[in-house]
């Protein structure tokens, strides 16, 4: 089998598996972050097939939807790739991007390094900024019933692992919890370049919801 065939059947994979999905790790949150990782990977010095592979199973299973379980995805990936004949060592590597491509609040040391995690990891953000990272943070705490914002839950920004994962504070917290710090930890310079536009853009719509919140406009 190609490498085409099998980004292929990847593709078809992805779509069926998330089929139904929360619309923030959808199929299309997926397939936002393949093109980014494709656009980015052009500068960079990487095998653009585990690039490829790595960011359409990156969200395969995430744990926030199988009870904080982060086994589940690389399980996924690894049962599927194995069923495509995949070379084993293309198989870790993508297995490795999926464990340690995530957030998981702001304090904990990531404990596997790739140029092609880099690139993976720039698409990811990005797509957790900007306009669509606002959508996308409102509708997940929607889907969870949280609140818009409320100012006597100041954010945390010195949570432990655990902690972030069962956090459940209004979702502006959230913004100061992860999305205004994605900005200063893009690994890329294409990823940098794109991120600061996107990151001014949250800058200016916290600026509006707060004057909105006070009355002031």
């Amino acid at each position: 089998m190609t490498e085409q065939e099998v980004i292929s059947r990847t593709i078809d994979f992805v779509k069926e598996k998330l089929s139904g999905a929360e619309g923030g790790h959808d199929w299309f949150h997926t397939q936002r972050v393949f093109n980014n990782a494709n656009l980015i990977s052009k500068q960079e010095n990487v095998d653009s097939f585990i690039v490829a592979i790595g960011a359409l199973l990156h969200d395969i299973a995430d744990s926030k939807f199988h009870g904080g379980d982060e086994t589940v995805g690389p399980k996924v990936a690894r049962a599927f790739l194995n069923t495509l004949d995949v070379k084993a060592e293309v198989i870790n590597h993508v297995v490795l991007i999926i464990e340690n491509i995530s957030f998981k609040g702001g304090n904990l040391e990531q404990k596997f390094r790739s140029p092609e995690l880099d690139v993976i990891q720039d698409a990811d953000r990005l797509d957790a900024i900007g306009a669509i990272g606002i959508a996308r943070c409102f509708n997940y705490g929607g889907f969870k019933n949280r609140l818009l914002y409320d100012p006597k839950f100041p954010p945390n920004l010195n949570m432990t692992k655990e902690e972030y994962k069962n956090s459940t504070a209004p979702t502006i917290n959230h913004f100061y919890e992860k999305l205004l710090l994605l900005k200063d930890r893009m690994n890329t310079e294409t990823g940098k370049k794109l991120a600061l536009q996107r990151h001014e853009y949250m800058e200016a719509f916290l600026e509006q919801f707060y004057k909105e919140w006070e009355g002031k406009v």
